[in-house]
């Protein structure tokens, strides 16, 4: 039976093992769900690292900027 998700396999070290597993049952959902959760946010967070590294790169002083309605216009 096929699965719109993909697999992967990852190694965690005991402690890591015990925490997810608490998470989990707190949360009352499967370890693998929640550690889906949990990688989907930092993927969530590692973004917004980039584009705010993006965007301070861009950002200079004595900038002319344009109102929205001009630019659309």
């Amino acid at each position: 039976m096929s699965t719109a998700k993909q697999r992967i396999n990852i190694s965690v070290s005991d402690e890591m093992r015990r925490v997810l597993t608490m998470l989990a049952k707190r949360d009352h959902v499967p370890a693998a769900t929640k550690a889906a959760h949990l990688i989907a946010t930092a993927l969530e967070v590692d973004e917004d690292v980039v584009l705010n590294e993006l965007a301070e790169k861009r950002d200079q002083e004595r900038v002319r900027f344009t109102s929205h309605k001009k630019a659309w216009s």
